[in-house]
């Protein structure tokens, strides 16, 4: 992995002539993204992002932070205790550099001996579990780091609207796999990552999944784009 993304991070918070980052997926075309996009604050964030961070209370795990914009959020404005991981270093510094104080570049499978009131999975949250089949790996691994009444905040996008509909409104969607499994491709300064796999949910499925593994599942928001914002609780 050479970890584009998390350069792009970096860059940008070391003012390192950042570039957009150009990322495309095997059902869409190439799309530019401006780094500065990560470094938003609460004000700039989507609905759905801002209600996650006002449900989120007590010590809190962000998974998959990023520049680390939620968490800073949460430790500077509502004085939360939060642990920020990504499996990118290079975005872990970022986050140190901007001033989070507790970071860990580390995968969540890996995490041990820790318990949170909150875990956040923001910006395509199911994305970190790759494919359906890994749901409950993670949902599982997500479950054993809660603290009794503690709760999973999850977004993702029902992407079923990406899809051509045939002449009786009928939609064409791959028959060998589930139509939210995408490859992600990503290019950064020229260089390009490794296909990585990239998952969204659509909510019933999320619930189903959440339900086999023994968590409830409460839809607590719609946005304006397919997209939805999940509570799981034990």
């Amino acid at each position: 992995m050479k970890d584009l993304f998390g350069k792009a991070i970096l860059d940008y918070q070391t003012n390192s002539s950042p570039e957009n980052i150009i990322t495309s997926t095997s059902i869409s075309e190439e799309d530019e993204m401006e780094v500065a996009y990560l470094f938003r604050s609460f004000d700039e964030m989507p609905a759905i992002e801002q209600k996650a961070l006002q449900l989120a209370k007590g010590s809190t795990l962000d998974v998959g932070c990023g520049a680390g914009s939620h968490g800073l959020y949460l430790q500077n404005e509502r004085n939360i205790d939060v642990h920020s991981i990504d499996i990118s270093k290079n975005a872990i510094q970022a986050c140190s550099l901007r001033g989070l104080k507790n970071t860990q570049a580390i995968d969540v499978l890996n995490l041990e001996n820790e318990k949170y009131d909150t875990i956040l999975l923001l910006m395509n949250g199911t994305g970190v579990f790759q494919t359906l089949k890994k749901t409950t790996i993670y949902l599982q691994k997500l479950k054993s780091l809660l603290h009794p009444n503690g709760q999973i905040l999850i977004d993702s996008s029902d992407i079923i609207y990406m899809f051509d509909e045939d002449e009786d409104g009928g939609k064409w969607i791959p028959s060998d796999n589930y139509y939210g499994e995408l490859t992600f491709n990503l290019q950064y300064k020229n260089e390009t990552e490794d296909s990585f796999p990239w998952l969204y949910l659509d909510y019933n499925t999320l619930q189903n999944a959440a339900l086999a593994n023994g968590l409830q599942c409460q839809l607590i928001m719609e946005g304006d784009h397919f997209d939805y914002l999940a509570q799981l609780t034990v």
